[in-house]
């Protein structure tokens, strides 16, 4: 039987029970969002190094995820990010998408991992041995890592987005179902990095309430049930992070 990690924030007992080769640990950022790739990261930690503070990087405030993202970088045995693009959602699905996005981190990483440590309970197709850990970003430190470089790395990206593609205001939601995006889809219409095959996408080109599709779990494209549950979780989540921020204007 696998060891379980004690409460109180992620640890490395997860890791330690792989003493036969490199663990790495694995997590997406982006599966949510109406635009914008998704990334993943992979981290094989140094056992030797502690990096205080790693935990699930939506507990993290962007100024804290952005100095343990330096940390994790310069602490780290190795460490990836990994992408797929919009495009590659359209023609995989999210789902694959978001595996393929980890495969190439994973494979970016030298030494090459034995085993990863991958963030929920599906078991994608990467060039190592893998195990599922439900909550990972919360009981494996590997885990937490690669939480926090695939979402500043994303966050990142959406920045520049927002310059290239202004009016939606990218920098602010990164993408995410915020009721200002919301808006600016209803008036703009989509640009090139939105996700089309979404439905409150295509519910803005009627000039109907994307927000509508999204609170109602009708996120379009291939999704298992499990997987369009996490979504429209994701969805709710990050409506409830953008309501401060909406309100201060």
């Amino acid at each position: 039987m696998a060891p379980k990690p004690a409460a109180g924030g992620p640890t490395l007992i997860l890791e330690k029970a792989f003493i036969d080769g490199p663990v790495c640990g694995v997590d997406e950022a982006g599966r949510g969002p109406w635009a914008g790739p998704v990334s993943a990261a992979a981290v094989i930690l140094h056992p030797r190094k502690v990096i205080k503070g790693l935990d699930d990087s939506k507990k993290l405030s962007a100024k804290t995820r952005e100095g343990l993202e330096l940390e994790i970088k310069a602490k780290a045995l190795a460490w990836a990010v990994g992408f797929a693009s919009v495009q590659e959602i359209a023609e995989l699905n999210i789902l694959h998408a978001t595996g393929l996005a980890m495969r190439r981190a994973v494979e970016a990483l030298t030494p090459t991992p034995k085993y990863a440590l991958v963030d929920g309970n599906y078991r994608f197709k990467l060039p190592c041995e893998v195990k599922t850990v439900v909550g990972g970003d919360g009981k494996s430190r590997s885990i937490a890592a690669a939480s926090i470089l695939a979402k500043v790395a994303r966050d990142r990206l959406m920045v520049e987005m927002d310059g290239i593609y202004p009016g939606y205001g990218f920098a602010r939601h990164k993408g995410y179902g915020a009721p200002i995006h919301a808006e600016a889809l209803v008036a703009l219409g989509p640009c090139a990095i939105h996700r089309m095959a979404w439905a409150p996408v295509r519910l803005a080109l009627t000039g109907d309430d994307p927000l509508a599709a999204a609170l109602m779990g009708d996120l379009g494209g291939d999704l298992g049930n499990d997987l369009a549950d996490d979504l429209v979780d994701d969805l709710v989540d990050d409506l409830e992070d953008q309501a401060p921020l909406d309100a201060a204007g």
